[in-house]
């Protein structure tokens, strides 16, 4: 998994109604076109040079974007600063590891 970027980018695209308790993350769609986003891309120092790796991005309005670091052009995912923060604390913690 990649490491958190810093915060940086803009968002564009349809903005998106979520029914949740959480805070929403206005105006990007999930699987937007990555490239279309104003976005800073990070990946992790631990990512290998066959490019294997998730990239992330701070959006505008606090979400936060990855994409696959091999289809820059290919679609994003969107989430909550919320969401992340909780997959962060399962990995740290070992919930994953069994997926490797």
């Amino acid at each position: 998994m990649c490491a958190p970027t810093v915060p940086h980018g803009r968002a564009q695209g349809p903005a998106q109604n979520v029914n949740s308790k959480e805070t929403a993350v206005p105006a990007v769609q999930n699987g937007v076109r990555a490239s279309s986003l104003d976005a800073r891309w990070v990946k992790s120092r631990h990512s290998n040079a066959e490019g294997n790796c998730v990239e992330v991005a701070s959006l505008v309005g606090g979400g936060v974007a990855l994409r696959n670091s091999r289809d820059p052009d290919g679609p994003a995912l969107v989430y909550t600063p919320a969401e992340v923060a909780a997959f962060l604390a399962g990995a740290k913690d070992g919930e994953f590891d069994h997926l490797l």
